[in-house]
């Protein structure tokens, strides 16, 4: 794949039932992958102004441009948010991601890590965390992953890993846009 293609993006809960959904994402083409991440081989997804859609039907949309972090078997994904003041990066600790004919899918667990512009870092949702532990009867192997996601992004944001790169982030937003004005339009 040589050209941005778009995605659907749907969250589960442990139970099965659809979270919510993003319903317009680009993927980056492989080709198009900065280095930090292609080593890891990296899931990259954009959008702009996406439609997301809850459970209860209920749409709306996404204020700030977004570029995702799917990375292969890691409890966690990564939303960049492009904001006035700076990159915040919205981490959610959650299974490792399943893609299939262009659609990408994840249990979330609730538990979240913001790592804000100026660089504070806060894990939010414990309660709503612990919470559906006791709903969804999370197993004892199903703890210890979130545990281990949630170790495994505070250790890449302490490090400064990939996909913790402001100017990483912005360079895909730009290399879409640009794309988008181009060839984008005319598909």
């Amino acid at each position: 794949m040589d050209r941005y293609e778009q995605v659907l993006v749907k969250s589960f809960k442990h139970d099965g039932h659809l979270h919510r959904m993003w319903l317009e994402n680009w993927i980056v083409p492989q080709s198009k992958r900065h280095p930090l991440h292609a080593c890891e081989d990296m899931r990259i997804l954009i959008n702009s102004q996406t439609p997301i859609q809850e459970a209860d039907g209920k749409q709306w949309l996404s204020k700030v441009p977004a570029v995702t972090f799917f990375i292969p078997q890691q409890w966690f994904n990564v939303v960049a948010l492009i904001e006035e003041h700076g990159v915040r990066y919205y981490c959610n600790v959650a299974s490792p991601y399943y893609e299939y004919a262009g659609v990408y899918t994840y249990i979330d667990y609730d538990l979240d890590v913001i790592r804000h512009a100026n660089g504070h870092v806060a894990v939010v949702d414990r309660d709503e965390y612990d919470h559906n532990r006791l709903v969804y009867r999370y197993s004892e192997l199903v703890d210890r992953k979130v545990s281990t996601g949630l170790e495994a992004v505070m250790e890449r944001i302490r490090e400064g890993r990939a996909p913790f790169q402001d100017e990483a982030v912005c360079w895909y937003f730009e290399q879409w846009k640009l794309w988008m004005s181009t060839e984008g339009l005319s598909e």
